[in-house]
């Protein structure tokens, strides 16, 4: 998902080139789909690697985002500090981003990060929590990528760990949206067919 998708509660985006859709990226390109094509292909390849070790809360969830982005953007790992909204649907304010991290991953910590749930409850801890962050959306961009690797690493830990080269993109999103606007149920349904 790149910048040019997404509609912005603003007048002037800094993160993008004045006067276009396109992010600001360390090549300096200035056309959305070349851009698109090398942030994919970068963080596929960051991917690959080991991700950074951590314990499980916002700091280790930026490192993860950092990790994917360094060589796509100079701001990989620093939370958003302007407004954005997509379809409609308003993320969280900038202000209040670092405060709401810190209650998610709080949550996530105080049920033991769902080491030893059932696969039922982690199913559904798991896809409230997603649903959670993606509404959090902490970054400017590569909000998607970095779920998902947190999500392999905690599902990893949990003991239930998920084949998420098995997600159908189409499917997913279709079920986030729906998260976001409180069904949870697309979103559990489809996280049930990747455990291993």
């Amino acid at each position: 998902m790149t910048g040019s998708r997404y509609d912005a509660d603003r007048i002037e985006d800094p993160y993008s080139y004045r006067g276009t859709a396109c992010l600001k990226n360390r090549l300096g390109l200035r056309d959305p789909d070349t851009l698109q094509a090398f942030e994919l292909e970068m963080s596929t390849l960051r991917a690959d690697e080991p991700l950074p070790a951590g314990r499980f809360g916002p700091p280790h969830y930026r490192r993860i985002h950092r990790h994917l982005f360094q060589d796509v953007y100079r701001w990989a790992g620093r939370y958003r500090t302007i407004a954005t909204s997509k379809g409609g649907n308003l993320f969280c304010r900038p202000q209040f981003i670092e405060r709401e991290m810190t209650r998610l991953f709080d949550r996530l910590k105080s049920a033991d990060f769902l080491l030893g749930s059932s696969r039922d409850v982690f199913i559904r801890s798991v896809a409230e929590f997603i649903s959670d962050l993606n509404a959090i959306h902490p970054f400017r961009e590569g909000n998607g990528r970095s779920q998902l690797a947190f999500l392999h690493l905690l599902a990893l830990r949990a003991g239930h760990p998920l084949e998420i080269e098995r997600i159908k993109p189409a499917i997913f999103l279709a079920a986030m949206i729906r998260s976001f606007d409180g069904d949870i149920n697309p979103l559990s349904e489809h996280l049930g067919t990747l455990l291993a």
